[in-house]
């Protein structure tokens, strides 16, 4: 039988394909989609690199057993503890026990720290009262009995005089505060002694507070 020519551009555009073809078979093959973690929930999307670091780390950070976790705690309450104990030294709010924090506690604080109370001698006078009242001198008995008075009289005077200027100066300053307990928290820390007061005295003797 006798043969068709063949056109010269169909055999041309024949080789063209199968070249595209062969290139395209050779060339890898690449997921323009970022690689999903193992650990990442089905049906969700894989999370960032920084992200599942931040999942393994707070894994890892996770205590495994009670013993872990109570270690653990027990790290962190000391943690607390120390953060604690430089702010009764320096005043800083933010760790202070809940008993001495707020604005309405610390000017309490203050303004005890500003006066001389006579209560803060209490202690001192107390130890003298004692060594003369043990003396077997009916004299210095005399004396001990008169001074142990003396002191509670001027204690429970000062003490009045103290809670009220500091209510009225509260009621002018904090209004709108709960101002519940300081009074009574202002008349125990003016019975300890200036340098054993914590958080530590902020402010100098006669300076307003």
């Amino acid at each position: 039988m006798r043969g068709y020519p063949v056109p010269l551009g169909f055999v041309f555009r024949s080789r063209a394909k199968e070249e595209k073809a062969q290139v395209a078979d050779k060339a890898p093959v690449t997921d323009s989609k970022q690689p999903r973690d193992p650990q990442a929930p089905k049906g969700r999307p894989t999370p960032k690199r920084s992200e599942a670091q931040a999942q393994r780390r707070s894994v890892a950070n996770t205590p495994t057993t009670r013993k872990d976790a109570a270690k653990r705690q027990r790290e962190e309450r000391r943690v607390q503890l120390e953060k604690q104990r430089q702010a009764l030294a320096g005043g800083d709010e933010r760790y202070l026990p809940a008993r001495d924090k707020g604005p309405v506690r610390k000017f309490a604080r203050d303004f005890v720290d500003s006066r001389l109370n006579i209560a803060e001698f209490f202690l001192p006078l107390a130890v003298i009262i004692l060594v003369l009242s043990v003396v077997r001198v009916g004299a210095l008995q005399s004396i001990a009995l008169l001074l142990w008075l003396v002191v509670i009289v001027l204690i429970v005077l000062d003490s009045i005089f103290s809670a009220f200027r500091l209510r009225k100066q509260l009621n002018e300053r904090f209004a709108d505060q709960n101002k519940r307990g300081v009074i009574a928290y202002a008349l125990m820390r003016s019975l300890q002694m200036r340098r054993l007061r914590l958080p530590k005295p902020q402010v100098k003797r006669g300076e307003r507070p």
